[in-house]
């Protein structure tokens, strides 16, 4: 009897611990659970502890309550200008309603596959409105708030919460790439031959400008000599003519000499002249005086 007895209590023992550790579930600060009661869901427990549920009937899903990423592949996207983008986003999302994510999605594998494709169908009806040229600019934060807003308005059904979406990597393929830089070298090209051509014709008119001012400075300058020749040989004559009244014999001496520098000026080393030439009279006797003459 005292055997029965005691085996009919450590039964009882343990079939109350097994009761008690059936109707006991904890949960983590990191975790919220929802309670399932024969398959339909009756709570949502966010605050982390020692909970309490009834066994055999209750089944407890635990969710994660801290922020999730996601990081789809690489994919590549046709912009407004038609150009083609490598463009890889990234999200970070929790699980806001746990009882609408059960019912909807049910597991976060399932979850990822369906932002996956929100994130995909936001970005490509976004990028696909806008050039290149915007997207480099200042309006990109822009851009990239509205697919985190349109994505954010999807997956709140879901029971999703969206934190951010970022472009993790916005590239441009190796076909577009090298187009682009064909395209800016030609430009660039363009724009040398412009500058070129620009130098050269600034360079003509500086040319002419200068060619013109040198012609009028000479121009001048001989203008100028011709008038100084003029009045110093209309002075010249002057002085020779009082000098001529004053003196004639001296006058006729430096006659004789200017004839002489003329004649002999381009005469070769050796001038055949008879000794008693007139011309050599100079020579041979020098200047008479007056009364000689």
């Amino acid at each position: 009897m005292k055997r029965k007895a005691f085996f009919a209590t450590c039964a009882a023992l343990i079939a109350a611990w097994w009761l008690l550790s059936s109707s006991l579930y904890t949960v983590d600060e990191t975790q919220q659970a929802l309670v399932v009661r024969l398959g339909a869901p009756i709570a949502v427990v966010r605050t982390p502890g020692l909970k309490m549920k009834m066994p055999l009937v209750d089944t407890v899903i635990y969710y994660e309550s801290r922020l999730l990423p996601l990081e789809p592949s690489i994919e590549e996207v046709i912009l407004g200008d038609q150009k083609r983008l490598a463009v890889q986003p990234y999200t970070r999302f929790r699980i806001a309603d746990p009882l609408r994510f059960y019912q909807t999605v049910r597991t976060i594998e399932q979850a990822r596959a369906q932002l996956t494709q929100l994130v995909s169908s936001s970005l490509r009806r976004e990028l696909g409105q806008v050039p290149l040229r915007t997207l480099l600019s200042e309006d990109r934060s822009q851009i990239v708030a509205n697919i985190q807003k349109e994505v954010a308005e999807k997956a709140q059904p879901l029971g999703i919460g969206i934190a951010e979406v970022r472009l993790h990597r916005a590239d441009l393929p190796f076909e577009t790439s090298q187009a682009v830089y064909d395209r800016m070298k030609s430009e660039r090209q363009r724009e040398a031959k412009e500058l070129r051509a620009q130098g050269n014709e600034w360079a003509q008119e500086i040319q002419a400008k200068a060619d013109r001012a040198r012609t009028v400075i000479l121009s001048e300058a001989e203008r100028q000599s011709r008038i100084t020749h003029g009045e110093a040989d209309a002075e010249a004559n002057q002085i020779l003519a009082d000098a001529f009244g004053k003196d004639p014999q001296f006058f006729r001496l430096y006659r004789s000499l200017q004839t002489y520098r003329t004649a002999l000026a381009d005469a070769a080393p050796t001038l055949v002249l008879s000794p008693d030439a007139a011309f050599l009279q100079d020579f041979k006797t020098g200047p008479l005086a007056e009364g000689h003459r």
